[in-house]
C-alpha cells in the first residue's frame, strides 16, 4: 500500500501537531513552513480532519488547529479514512458465481483488506511519532525534526 498524497499530507501535519505543547494552536502557515507543504492544500486536508473529528479549529488572527484528541487515541486508519483514503482492493468488484476461483480470489482479498484495515486502525500518532523518533536516533540525528 502506498500513501497519496493527501494521506501523506495528512499524516505529516497530524504529526506535527502532536509536537505542539498541550493546548498550544498550530497555523496552517506554520504547519506548511515545517513539513515543507503546500499551505492551500494543507488548509483543505486539515478542514476535512476537523469535519472528521481529529482536530480542533480556533478561527482569528491567534487562531490555529490542535488534536481534538491524545495522539495516543488517533489511529492511522482515522486519519486516512478522514481524506477519502482507502486499502480496498476491488471496491466494486463481485465475484463471478460460475467461477470458483473468482470467488477464491475475491475471498483471499477480502481477507487481506481486513487484515490491513485493521492494523492501520490499531496503528496510532503516538506510534508513528515513536518510530520517527527511534529512527532519528538510530541515524545520529538530532532530536527536532521535520516529518
Amino acid at each position: 500500500m502506498k500513501l497519496t498524497t493527501r494521506g501523506h499530507y495528512s499524516v505529516k501535519a497530524l504529526l506535527d501537531l502532536s509536537l505542539q505543547p498541550e493546548g498550544k494552536l498550530a497555523s496552517v502557515t506554520a504547519i506548511a513552513q515545517r513539513q515543507d507543504l503546500p499551505a492551500a492544500y494543507l488548509e483543505k486536508l486539515l478542514i476535512e480532519l476537523r469535519r472528521a473529528g481529529l482536530v480542533n479549529s480556533v478561527r482569528g488572527v491567534q487562531g490555529g488547529y490542535q488534536l481534538a484528541r491524545p495522539p495516543a487515541e488517533i489511529s492511522l486508519g482515522e486519519i486516512l479514512a478522514a481524506v477519502g483514503e482507502t486499502v480496498a482492493p476491488l471496491p466494486h468488484h463481485q465475484p463471478d458465481v460460475q467461477q470458483s476461483e473468482d470467488w477464491v480470489t475475491f475471498s483471499l482479498w477480502k481477507r487481506l483488506h481486513q487484515k490491513l484495515q485493521a492494523s492501520l486502525d490499531s496503528i496510532t500518532l503516538a506510534d508513528l511519532y515513536y518510530d520517527a523518533r527511534s529512527w532519528q536516533a538510530s541515524q545520529g540525528g538530532a532530536t527536532h525534526f521535520t516529518i
